[in-house]
């Protein structure tokens, strides 16, 4: 008498495929095709989803579903008759020992899910992750993405240490060494004169000093962005220092006047 792996096994060559086209079908993992195939039914799963899967295959092969069961219930929990492995050919590949997921997959164990229809189980018992448990697992993040992000994250750091380092010479620079005077005086009356920058420019205004030193300061170090206009009153001569003099203008009078110089000067006006 044909045991039910047999009977399996020759329905299954009679339709003309192979254990992994039959697992394509019917949404059942392969390793039990093949362990069904073999007469191994110890899949360590809860027994309706064993039984679930059996029947689904019988009546897949156009087996009577009800006598493959009553037969695999009078097998009991242990098989005396288990065949080995077979040399079945899954698509092109010759397979003749059990793969290292399918090992993995018997060794490790898998929690009693609740019984539901076999559709369901079928879903379920797949959804299990290989460590044994139903407990959802974080992300598997890429090391390629970790390490691309680390660059990245170097990257902005250096950019802001620049930055820090660059503001920090500018403010630190002593005014009597990074600025050279100049002779060019622009004579107004008014009481206010407005900076006007053309661009990005950072100034300073002071009062002129008797002996010609830098005394109250009228407006600190500020960075003006281009459009920006700022207003300083003018007690008398005053100084004023910018980064780059062509980024900056000087409101008189209702009149524009240039500063006298480009780069990062002073200019006097009484």
């Amino acid at each position: 008498m044909q045991t039910i792996g047999e009977r399996l096994e020759e329905a299954r060559k009679r339709k003309g495929i192979s254990i992994r086209e039959a697992a394509e079908a019917t949404k059942i993992r392969s390793d039990y095709l093949h362990k069904f195939e073999s007469n191994q039914f110890d899949l360590n799963l809860a027994e309706i989803y064993v039984r679930g899967f059996l029947r689904a295959y019988a009546l897949f092969l156009k087996l009577p579903g009800e006598k493959i069961l009553n037969d695999y219930a009078a097998l009991g929990r242990s098989q005396n008759r288990q065949r080995q492995p077979s040399r079945e050919v899954y698509g092109r590949m010759d397979v003749s020992v059990a793969s290292a997921e399918d090992r993995t997959t018997e060794s490790s164990p898998s929690p009693e899910p609740t019984p539901t229809p076999v559709a369901d189980a079928n879903r379920r018992s797949t959804g299990l992750n290989r460590s044994g448990s139903s407990l959802p697992q974080g992300p598997n993040i890429s090391p390629v993405w970790i390490f691309r992000g680390g660059i990245a994250v170097v990257a902005i750091i250096v950019i802001l240490l620049l930055v820090w380092a660059g503001k920090a010479i500018i403010g630190s620079s002593s005014d009597s060494d990074a600025v050279k005077n100049t002779k060019t005086t622009i004579t107004a009356n008014e009481s206010t004169i407005s900076l006007i920058a053309l661009n990005s420019v950072r100034v300073k205004v002071t009062r002129k000093n008797d002996d010609g030193s830098p005394g109250e300061v009228l407006l600190p170090d500020t960075n003006l962005n281009r459009g920006e206009v700022r207003t300083v009153r003018k007690p008398g001569p005053v100084l004023i220092w910018a980064t780059e003099g062509k980024n900056l203008q000087i409101e008189l009078n209702g009149k524009r006047y240039p500063m006298p110089f480009e780069g990062y000067n002073r200019a006097q006006i009484n």
